[in-house]
């Protein structure tokens, strides 16, 4: 799977944004798919996830509320809503595809997921 994140940019401190993550090479209705972000000097951490056998969705604790992952099969992309942004979710914001959910949801680092997007900066402003 080829996945192509887009959509960031900069924003104010309670702005929004959507990021969008568009896949080629395989459908993605079989693919838990997510959505990670990073900072420089700092872990690559787990921000969202739609699971593909339930439908359900999963979030980090420190977008709960604000952000929204969603997909699209038919358009083959999976979407991120993020709403009330604040300054420390500056980051560059990754997409990934992996047919085992737990290596997400229990994530281990970049090389434990088996598809990833090459990232699109997020810089929200105070």
């Amino acid at each position: 799977v080829q996945l192509q994140a887009s959509g960031g940019g900069l924003v104010q401190a309670g702005g929004s944004l959507r990021l969008s993550c568009a896949a080629s090479g395989r459908t993605i209705s079989t693919y838990n798919m997510g959505w990670f972000r990073q900072v420089p000097g700092a872990e690559r951490q787990f921000v969202a996830a739609s699971i593909w056998t339930s439908g359900n969705t999963v979030y980090g604790d420190s977008v709960k509320g604000r952000f929204t992952i969603s997909r699209d099969n038919a358009k083959n992309t999976v979407y991120l809503q993020m709403n009330s942004l604040k300054p420390e979710d500056t980051a560059v914001y990754y997409c990934a595809a992996d047919n085992t959910i737990a290596r997400m949801l229990r994530f281990r680092g970049p090389e434990s997921v088996d598809y990833w997007g090459q990232g699109t900066l997020v810089t929200v402003s105070s």
